[in-house]
């Protein structure tokens, strides 16, 4: 198909010299001339020969995807796609005088000179074209962004020669070059930069990182990246995980922080540490009380917790006199003593030993809880003659207070003689129970 088109196309060349030659024929040289050349015919009413279309004679001039565009003398196959500037048809000159000078020339005196068709008007250009004046005739030149093929102006595709890095727009007579989003034209118009869109007013609502031909949002920590990519939304860090924070955990933008209950302070960033206000001085105890700091808060006893008929003997210690009547089946000493324990501590936990002061000679001891324990909830480990350790037995919750008689009985046969061989002395152990497990 491309070398019918090509031989099509030198024979509208040619028979476009030929048709010229025939119009400047005078008409005077022969009356009966009716013959023309090939692509013509005689025009009996004109007295002319006339262009034949043979696009319109020529079934399927075309194959394929050309179409026919007709011209003087013959037709041109070109793609759908080209566009064509159809030239108008050449004006028919009335019957001059016989010119005995060659084409384009024209008698003056005994001589022939050329003959300006551009002057004149007397050319086929079309109106889009330049006409261009030679010797003997003249040229039709095409504005830019054409190619003539004949006496057609035909679009150059520019596209077709990669002129744009990126993306080619054709257009008749022109072509304009297109970035890639994130790109935009350099100063020559044809190749692409990248556009830095951080600094453009990128929709990042944090962090924004420019890349080739894109961008990326970050988030600063504490944050995540919505399903936009653009907006940082907080995370909540304390529905991850129970164990952040030793008592409570509070989300904040971007963070968390630890907070403690009432009587506690922050250790670090998560631990609580129980507040000493015996030591800080932050309790409301008098003179005659004694401050005992116990898990989460404090407790104000008397100095003097003797009970008759028990007379306080030094600081804690109560002693129950042997010529009182009362004091015969008493322990013989009450000595005060107080401490606190967690809540839910794991179980068996040693949490006090007894040790014995003194101790006579040859004497048996031996250790139990006189009262307090209703409920069982410890017992004593004799660990020697002279000391054991109360046991916890069951995990306890607090707030909850307990108040054991810890009691040491004495038994010595060697001073049997004296009718009381058996004595006792206490430990009245007051136990706190904290609200929490720390």
């Amino acid at each position: 198909m491309q070398g019918a088109c090509m031989s099509v196309l030198c024979v509208c060349i040619c028979v476009s010299v030929l048709l010229r030659s025939a119009i400047s024929q005078s008409h005077t040289e022969s009356d009966t001339y009716t013959e023309c050349t090939d692509g013509y015919h005689w025009d009996p009413q004109t007295e002319h020969c006339k262009d034949i279309n043979e696009c319109e004679t020529i079934p399927d001039a075309c194959k394929g995807e050309m179409k026919c565009f007709n011209h003087y003398g013959g037709y041109l196959c070109l793609p759908r796609s080209a566009s064509v500037i159809p030239a108008p048809e050449p004006p028919i000159t009335p019957t001059e005088a016989f010119n005995p000078c060659p084409v384009g020339y024209e008698p003056q005196g005994d001589s022939c000179v050329d003959v300006d068709e551009c002057e004149r008007d007397e050319h086929d250009c079309q109106p889009s074209q330049q006409c261009i004046n030679t010797l003997g005739a003249f040229t039709c030149q095409c504005p830019d962004g054409y190619r003539k093929v004949g006496t057609e102006c035909i679009d150059i595709d520019e596209c077709r020669y990669r002129y744009c890095q990126h993306r080619c727009v054709n257009v008749p007579g022109s072509f304009s070059c297109q970035c890639e989003p994130g790109f935009q034209l350099a100063g020559n118009n044809r190749s692409c930069i990248d556009v830095n869109e951080c600094e453009m007013g990128a929709p990042c609502s944090q962090r924004c990182y420019n890349t080739y031909g894109t961008f990326l949002c970050r988030c600063d920590q504490g944050y995540e990246l919505g399903p936009d990519g653009f907006a940082c939304n907080d995370i909540d860090e304390c529905s991850y995980s129970s164990y952040l924070c030793q008592f409570q955990c509070v989300n904040e933008p971007g963070k968390f922080s630890c907070v403690c209950p009432e009587g506690y302070q922050l250790l670090g960033t998560r631990m609580c540490q129980d507040i000493n206000e015996c030591e800080t001085g932050e309790h409301q105890c008098t003179e005659a009380q004694t401050c005992v700091n116990i898990h989460g808060r404090y407790q104000c006893v008397d100095n003097n917790r003797c009970q008759d008929p028990y007379v306080q003997v030094s600081e804690n210690r109560c002693v129950c006199p042997v010529n009182k009547p009362a004091c015969r089946d008493l322990p013989f000493s009450i000595v005060h003593r107080y401490m606190s324990i967690t809540s839910e501590r794991s179980v068996p936990s040693d949490i006090f030993q007894i040790q014995a002061t003194s101790v006579s000679a040859g004497a048996y001891n031996t250790f139990r809880i006189r009262s307090g324990d209703d409920n069982g909830d410890f017992y004593i480990r004799q660990i020697n003659n002279i000391s054991a350790m109360l046991v916890l037995a069951r995990a306890v919750s607090g707030p909850r207070e307990y108040t054991l008689d810890l009691e040491m009985v004495s038994v010595n046969p060697l001073v049997s003689y004296q009718g009381n061989y058996q004595t006792s002395s206490a430990l009245r152990l007051s136990i706190y129970v904290g609200p929490y497990t720390f």
